[in-house]
């Protein structure tokens, strides 16, 4: 059993849990919790150290077997060490080193959420949880956006990593992938007041939707990207909406216009 914070296997994770770069140079991240540890298991997502306490009930008891089945490094912890390795308040009795990594994208792409300078963590981690939800394909993160494997944004997304890809690009990268020989998908630029209604536009074809950030919105790169500009009308005196909340109604009536 590990008594100490100061133990080398628990200041990793103190690391991998407060900085990106570490993260990168790791290529790891961190799962805390039983619900997104049997995402993990179940996704058959590499994993390489379970921490754990003896608080975990049944179903907590069977995900640490879980791990260990496949080879997992296991170790005990006692409270007090869980809660300085983890980044909640209230530590959930369990906390999991994850590989960073992604599924790769789909070749033929028909439903693609492009994110422009989305920071904050708990509205990239909400978004990527709707697009699990609305069956989005992938989830471009354009230059600006938060990390999506702090551990804010893991703990929002509530196992969409495990579901979704989710793949940080150059705008390079990001237009090399939607212009495809093949056919390119019919980009949308989510914009306040600008273009048609977004009831109007016919999302049954392959499309791709980009949404700006919070702050300053889309930049350049999007507007020179997109083929068509489309706004969620607001009646009521209000400049914009929150990121999340403009996704998930603009990723909604894709599904809506597709009988889904």
């Amino acid at each position: 059993m590990i008594t100490s914070a100061h133990n080398p296997k628990v200041q990793a994770v103190r690391k991998l849990q407060a900085q990106g770069k570490e993260r990168r140079a790791e290529q790891a991240f961190v799962i805390e919790g039983v619900r997104l540890g049997e995402e993990a298991l179940q996704a058959g997502w590499e994993a390489r150290l379970v921490l754990y306490t003896d608080e975990l009930d049944g179903r907590g008891e069977a995900l640490v077997n879980g791990f260990a089945a496949r080879g997992v490094a296991i170790e005990q912890v006692t409270p007090a060490v869980m809660k300085a390795a983890s980044d909640t308040e209230t530590p959930q009795g369990i906390l999991v080193v994850m590989a960073l990594g992604t599924w790769p994208l789909p070749p033929s792409p028909n439903f693609v959420l492009v994110l422009d300078g989305v920071r904050d963590p708990g509205n990239l981690g909400t978004i990527l949880r709707t697009a699990a939800a609305a069956g989005v394909q992938a989830v471009l993160l354009a230059p600006g956006c938060a990390d999506a494997y702090a551990p804010k944004v893991v703990r929002s997304a509530m196992g969409a990593h495990f579901r979704l890809p989710v793949h940080s690009l150059s705008w390079e990268e990001i237009q090399h992938y939607l212009y495809l020989p093949s056919g390119t998908p019919h980009i949308y630029l989510a914009e306040a007041g600008s273009g048609v209604p977004y009831t109007q536009a016919d999302f049954r074809p392959p499309l791709a939707i980009i949404v700006g950030g919070e702050a300053a919105g889309a930049g350049a790169e999007s507007f020179s990207l997109a083929h068509e500009r489309v706004h969620i009308p607001m009646p009521g005196n209000t400049e914009s909406l929150n990121a999340a909340i403009a996704t998930a109604i603009l990723l909604f009536e894709v599904v809506r216009q597709r009988g889904k």
